[in-house]
């Protein structure tokens, strides 16, 4: 795990990155500069247990391409999830409190995520364990209003205005970015320039 110092604010932004894209870059500025934090780590996941990765390109290649993506000294890549072999958010999540503690921590996602968030293996537990920034993405704009997720934890919703906050709360705590979107996806990239980044 990247080294972080008492009372730093760390974002973790966790995905397959498969590959990386302008809009995984997207939200992580924007989680840095609305959530005012110290450091973000960018988190390259061995897999996903809810997506096929039969077909998924090896780790060293992900991380390659993520380190290549994120100029930001802010922006930490890490795979430390392999190492311990997680696999679940719920794990790396608890994994990270235990071995930083005095640190305020604050789980970022894309809006995309959201809807299908209850899905997540012990998706109660990773709500209650660190604060959450959702951030928005094309065609997910309403997702903080009808997901499950937002619903159960509706009373633990922080004002978008008060989102500098965060960091600081226990959780449950969670808010709602708006800001820049990007209509790139990783799927989409896959499906029509998969081999620019073989080739990279």
């Amino acid at each position: 795990m990247p080294h972080v110092e008492p009372g730093m604010r760390i974002g973790l932004f966790g995905g397959s990155f498969n590959p990386p894209h302008e809009g995984h870059r997207l939200v992580a500025e924007i989680a840095i500069r609305r959530l005012r934090l110290d450091q973000l780590w960018w988190i390259v996941t061995p897999g996903n247990p809810l997506k096929d990765v039969t077909s998924l390109p090896p780790l060293a290649d992900r991380i390659a391409w993520s380190e290549r993506m994120n100029p930001d000294p802010r922006v930490k890549v890490t795979a430390f999830e392999a190492l311990h072999e997680v696999r679940y958010t719920a794990d790396t999540l608890a994994l990270v409190r235990r071995y930083n503690p005095a640190r305020r921590f604050v789980w970022i996602m894309g809006a995309d995520n959201l809807a299908g968030f209850h899905r997540w293996q012990k998706w109660r537990d990773i709500a209650l364990t660190f604060p959450i920034a959702v951030v928005d993405r094309p065609g997910s704009t309403l997702a903080y209003l009808s997901s499950k997720m937002a619903k159960t934890f509706d009373y633990a919703r922080v004002d978008e205005s008060d989102a500098a906050l965060l960091p600081t709360l226990p959780a449950p705590a969670w808010t709602f970015l708006h800001g820049p979107r990007s209509p790139v996806s990783s799927t989409a990239i896959r499906n029509g320039t998969e081999k620019l980044f073989k080739k990279a």
